[in-house]
């Protein structure tokens, strides 16, 4: 089975297909240009990023979205994670919890996903944690350097195999995959 996903962003895409391939879907990139909406909840960017996908291409096609939780900062920066990573970084998240003792957080992603009868469909996946006194680690993207899994003493940025096992993309993904197996590959 082959499944089209539309991404600018060439670690997410990685992921994607290390996971999806495992289970006999292949990970085919589309690209065009999605508007982020602003907006409250990931749920609400992913279906409008979804929605502008199908439209341009015409097949059932994925989106993800995702975002750093961080409760002692009120859940920010949330949705606007890509913007205040470009803007502000690890560093300017550490900054921002200088001196703060609550380094909770939560990672969540949602994929939206158009099938051919042009219903949406989500999944959505977490994984908690804390915020790093300091950045940690090579691997990974993004706030993977400052996010410690719970139950765990290293960040997503030390151990990518242990990301890929729970990551909050990866329980999103395992749901994903479920429906499309009893969808499509249960048919076959």
């Amino acid at each position: 089975m082959e499944i089209y996903f539309c991404t600018g962003n060439k670690h997410k895409l990685k992921e994607y297909k290390a996971i999806l391939e495992v289970a006999g879907i292949k990970v085919k990139k589309v690209s065009a240009k999605l508007i982020e909406i602003q907006a409250n909840k990931l749920e609400d960017v992913a279906k409008e990023k979804v929605k502008t996908a199908y439209e341009k291409i015409k097949k059932p096609v994925f989106v993800e979205d995702a975002g750093l939780f961080i409760e002692a900062l009120n859940g920010f920066p949330g949705v606007y994670s890509a913007y205040v990573f470009k803007t502000i970084g690890n560093q300017g998240i550490l900054k921002l919890l200088n001196g703060i003792k609550n380094r909770k957080a939560i990672f969540k992603a949602v994929i939206a996903f158009v099938d051919e009868n042009h219903k949406i469909h989500f999944f959505k996946g977490c994984c908690k944690g804390k915020i790093a006194y300091s950045i940690r680690g090579n691997f990974g993207f993004g706030f993977d350097p400052i996010f410690i899994p719970k139950g765990y003493n290293k960040t997503f940025a030390e151990d990518v195999e242990l990301k890929n096992k729970i990551s909050h993309r990866k329980r999103a993904i395992e749901k994903f995959v479920n429906f499309l197996k009893r969808k499509y590959l249960s048919k076959s």
